[in-house]
């Protein structure tokens, strides 16, 4: 798919937008022409579009972006109960250290992170001053459409700023008046969650709901309060929030919206899809526009992905999506009589090892996971640990979201690295949304509403085709029935929290989602001592309250003295 239609402008170099990689707070990025250079229509809608390249967390090149995914994988799912690191127990150490709750201010994914994300702030901060240029000179642009500059610009400048301030909570902010020499001299001591909110709300009130130039990957005013509503979500403003999420829903039918479709590299652009990093393999098979952040996710071995064997998901997530005999999950004893695949089995049982395809699994488990004994993709039938590079630390079970068909190879993946693809990533879908507003009917007392909303994304979940075996049966007893009703205030959040699990494993959300509810420390370390059972490496995790963000990279603290560290 292409990712926006003035790509190959820039590729092209008619406008040198250049990165100013791991030194931009300390001078001007290297290469940028002058304002007088840019400062044209064509200058600054290229300008814009190379603030919307920092999407896909990259600056250059393929390697050595999997801190600043999109999906955020590495902070919002390996470093919760959904994922462990994956590859082997000794490689990317400092990646373990984000598992383990022990990086330091040394850590290279903090530095890659703070880097990425500030760029995109940069870019996106000259955009803006390109554009103050063409409205107080020849005014080349007109003034409808430099206000939807400005909205999709503070909408990119505010989704960069939220991944900031999710991972380091206490970051500096500079905008468009910032000059070089103030930028090493802002400290963090002043929270930018407001500043986020005035971006959104600028962009929601600037914004239309027609994409400009159609360009799917976009930014529009249902984007903008869909990603609003989500920052006040996160700020306790429930009320404003679900106005706004109801804004988003309005008219939807999530039901009739494939649950596949947001994991289908040839379904792309649906209605499910509100803010995405847009992917795409160039002709020429350049794939610094790919989907370069998730390229470690790959799997290992045998399999027709061979790289890297990391990110894999945890026997606690498998086991989440067992359903009782009514189709309902086990809220409260799901880690009873775990399900491990064939985890610690001898090698002779291990070769004769048959999948029990009369255990009870919501469908979303097959559609998630890659586990023994079911088809995976049209890759064939996932045969266990051939698959997978180091199962001992790693686990049993493999992801399956980020990867594509073996029969798409050719035409959406890289030549010779298939496991960098052009599969778009959802940062925003509108499942999220049903979830995030049924928080807030909760929040308002209104559970009947709730439990609507709840039982939408469930009976969606319902219609998915069963997964099989070898020999062609299905590979459980699927099941996923709606909920008949929320008794209480904490069941429904009980279950509406359950849900977002269920629904968003592997997609970048569940630290956040546990950091945000309060539940980090009980949830995480309750995880270690039942996975820690089965995989001794994670035994004894400490989730402490300093915990819930991370450090402030260390060449970031001796660049500027005014920032503190957390």
């Amino acid at each position: 798919m292409k990712r926006y239609k003035l790509y190959t402008y820039l590729i092209a170099g008619t406008l040198a937008l250049s990165s100013c990689g791991k030194d931009f707070l300390k001078k001007l990025p290297q290469g940028e022409l002058s304002e007088p250079q840019v400062g044209n229509k064509e200058g600054v809608e290229g300008s814009l579009l190379g603030a919307y390249s920092i999407l896909n967390g990259n600056v250059s090149g393929t390697w050595g972006n999997y801190a600043s995914a999109p999906s955020q994988w590495l902070f919002g799912e390996v470093a919760s109960d959904n994922a462990h690191k994956g590859s082997e127990g000794g490689d990317q150490p400092y990646m373990a250290n984000i598992e383990s709750y022990k990086a330091t201010s040394v850590n290279d994914n903090l530095s890659t992170m703070w880097q990425v994300y500030y760029e995109g702030v940069l870019r996106c901060n000259n955009t803006l001053k390109l554009l103050a240029a063409d409205q107080s000179g020849k005014k080349e642009i007109t003034e409808e459409r430099a206000k939807q500059i400005q909205g999709e610009t503070k909408m990119l400048r505010a989704h960069y700023y939220f991944y900031l301030w999710r991972i380091f909570k206490k970051v500096p902010y500079l905008d468009e008046n910032t000059t070089a020499d103030e930028a090493l001299k802002i400290g963090n001591d002043v929270d930018v969650l407001p500043k986020i909110e005035e971006d959104l709300r600028f962009a929601v009130a600037n914004l239309s709901e027609q994409k400009y130039n159609n360009d799917a990957g976009r930014m529009n005013k249902r984007a903008a309060q869909a990603y609003l509503g989500k920052v006040l979500l996160y700020g306790k403003k429930y009320p404003e929030a679900l106005t706004l999420f109801n804004a988003v829903m309005a008219g939807t039918d999530l039901t009739s919206m494939p649950f596949w479709n947001n994991f289908d590299v040839t379904k792309e652009n649906g209605p499910e899809a509100l803010v995405v990093s847009k992917h795409a393999i160039n002709s020429n098979g350049n794939a610094e526009n790919g989907n370069v952040g998730d390229m470690l996710s790959g799997l290992s071995g045998t399999a027709p992905v061979n790289c890297c064997g990391f990110y894999q998901p945890t026997i606690d997530l498998v086991n989440a999506y067992k359903v009782d005999a009514n189709g309902l999950p086990l809220l409260d004893n799901y880690r009873t009589n775990p399900y491990v695949s064939d985890f610690g089995l001898p090698a002779g049982q291990k070769e004769g090892y048959e999948l029990n395809v009369d255990l009870s699994f919501d469908p979303r488990l097959d559609y998630t996971v890659g586990r023994r004994g079911v088809q995976y993709l049209d890759w064939g039938v996932m045969p266990g640990d051939s698959w997978i590079r180091e199962a001992v630390t790693g686990g049993p079970f493999v992801g399956i979201k980020t990867m594509i068909p073996k029969s798409l190879f050719a035409a959406q993946a890289a030549p010779g690295e298939p496991y960098i693809t052009g599969l778009d990533v959802n940062i925003i879908r509108l499942a999220d949304v049903y979830l995030m507003a049924a928080e807030c009917e909760i929040e308002a007392g209104s559970l009947a509403n709730a439990l609507k909303l709840v039982n939408a994304v469930r009976t969606r979940a319902a219609s998915l085709a069963p997964k099989k075996t070898e020999s062609g049966v299905n590979a459980a007893k699927y099941n996923v029935k709606p909920y008949p009703s929320f008794p209480d205030k904490n069941y429904a959040l009980k279950a509406v929290r359950f849900e977002r699990r269920l629904e968003l494993a592997m997609e970048g959300h569940r630290f956040f989602d546990l950091v945000r509810w309060g539940i980090a420390k009980s949830t995480l370390e309750s995880y270690s001592a039942f996975e820690g059972a089965i995989i001794p490496t994670y035994k004894n995790l400490v989730f402490n309250a300093n915990n819930e963000y991370w450090p402030i990279p260390q060449e970031e603290l001796d660049r500027n003295s005014n920032l503190k560290p957390n």
